[in-house]
């Protein structure tokens, strides 16, 4: 039987050991964690549950074909709520602005800013929906395997002036300034500066305003173990607690992979949803493909960090809604402290996540959960000691989560923690800390990332951020489509 090895178990890799496995390919998942889901890992602590991974989940029928491959019901596995606002965006003037797919609500929220955008806003929904439908429907589950194939998708970019930045977009349909942070933000949520990043991930609001934004009950570490349990019950093998430390190869092909333990597992396929550096540096120093391409990626931009602070505390809190995001009192400013200098400013916006006022059980009775996240330039640009910063930065963050929503925070706190860029590279083997992997600019994007397949080890494949078509649930997920049907046409031909 035809048998593939998949290394890593995020969204990415989970989604394409599915695929494969649907496709009647004996797929084994390797993962270094004791617990699967990558970035989306959990702890439980005092009582919590604190996700770690991506909060925010679009576009679910992207999600539920995993099952339907099979004739299952995802949700006989996980139950999805709908978020209800999306976000309720917060400037420190006070200004508050809820963004939803609700046409007359959302219309109510922009005239308070400034009554003239609302036919800005219009047209700039109208130009979101056609880039998603090039960007996102065309090419966000087609693998770039050539230049050639780059030139084909480059009049439909060139139209909707990809090499402009979101914000930049953005600008020229609205005018309020808040309004404007509010439609550009979400490139933030892929590793993305607003300011650079490609106009075309302007189709995130498309895609919210169309599916909108869901909640796994009990958290995202509900929805790993819904595809887990999809990924076993089609006979699938997921192999926790004992890290790859070697792809081996045999001239331009891999024959299997060697773990820590010394477990040893020879196949007919290889796929790779570690971080791109880690696969191709360390799990592929002894070839010299991956010491080439290690030493290209060097050269590229990575995505910044995130500095997380964990949080559970005595109450609930049903006037804080499940998202929000608390802008600094810089936007451009803050974002090239981040991208550019690689300082750690004194000011800071954050993104809260409160799943309790959408599912309580996630903390004992008459408590809540949350978390509060910072942008951080990566380790390249920032080199300090976490060890000695991040309880002067966790403190920093609670006292402004204190200041702006609950005033007696500290006295309220059960228990607390937080993760920083050295854990994203210690526990994740992420490059630099990196959070999302490659930046999501124009010139590495679509042919220019890392491609689903190699170019030289022929039954060596990628999927996940560091790959086409990027970072964020619907970006693995749709990278695994794409790194499934070549791995399907290849091993079945």
């Amino acid at each position: 039987m035809t048998s593939a090895v998949v290394i890593g178990s995020g969204f990415g890799g989970l989604a394409l050991a599915i695929r494969l496995q649907a496709a009647g390919i004996q797929t084994t998942i390797i993962e270094a964690r004791d617990k699967p889901g990558g970035r989306a890992y959990y702890w439980e602590r005092d009582g919590f549950i604190f996700d770690g991974g991506p909060t925010v989940i679009t576009d679910p029928p992207c999600l539920k074909q995993l099952w339907a491959l099979t004739g299952h019901d995802m949700a006989d596995d996980v139950e999805l709520l709908p978020v209800m606002p999306f976000y309720r965006l917060n400037w420190a003037d006070g200004t508050s602005f809820d963004y939803s797919n609700d046409d007359a609500r959302l219309r109510a929220e922009i005239e308070k800013l400034n009554p003239d955008d609302v036919a800005g806003y219009a047209k700039f929904v109208d130009y979101s929906a056609g880039v998603y439908e090039e960007g996102y429907v065309k090419l966000g589950t087609t693998a770039f395997l050539d230049f050639a194939s780059m030139i084909r998708a480059a009049p439909a970019l060139a139209r909707y002036q990809a090499w402009r930045s979101v914000y930049s977009m953005v600008s020229s349909f609205v005018q309020n300034e808040k309004l404007r942070e509010a439609l550009s933000f979400h490139t933030l949520l892929v590793g993305g500066n607003p300011m650079t990043t490609s106009a075309i991930y302007a189709l995130i609001h498309k895609l919210e305003k169309d599916g909108g934004v869901w909640f796994a009950k009990g958290g995202t570490n509900r929805l790993v173990a819904a595809m887990v349990k999809q990924f076993e019950r089609i006979g699938g093998t997921i192999r926790l607690g004992d890290a790859v430390d070697r792809i081996e190869t045999q001239g331009e092909r891999t024959t299997g992979i060697v773990t820590r333990s010394g477990h040893r597992i020879e196949c007919d396929a290889v796929a790779t949803n570690a971080d791109i550096m880690h696969s191709y540096r360390d799990l592929l120093g002894h070839h010299p493909r991956g010491q080439k391409a290690a030493a290209s990626l060097r050269r590229k931009k990575f995505s910044p960090s995130l500095f997380v602070v964990h949080f559970g505390i005595k109450g609930s809190w049903p006037g804080i809604p499940h998202h929000m995001v608390l802008f600094g009192p810089r936007y451009k400013g803050l974002l090239d402290d981040i991208y550019t200098h690689g300082v750690l400013p004194q000011d800071f916006s954050l993104y809260l996540h409160h799943p309790t006022v959408s599912d309580p059980s996630m903390a004992p009775e008459g408590c809540s959960t949350f978390y509060a996240l910072a942008p951080v330039a990566h380790q390249g640009k920032l080199p300090i000691d976490w060890e000695e910063m991040g309880p002067v930065l966790e403190k920093r963050i609670l006292d402004e989560v204190g200041r702006r929503l609950i005033p007696d925070i500290h006295d309220r706190i059960v228990t607390k923690f937080h993760y920083t860029p050295a854990d994203f590279s210690g526990d994740l083997n992420a490059h630099l800390g990196s959070a999302f992997s490659l930046e999501p600019i124009l010139h590495q994007s679509a042919w220019f990332r890392v491609h689903n397949r190699d170019d030289r080890l022929s039954n060596l494949y990628f999927v996940g951020a560091g790959t086409h078509p990027g970072a964020g649930i619907p970006g693995v997920v749709g990278s695994a489509r794409a790194t499934a049907e070549l791995m399907i046409e290849d091993l079945q031909n």
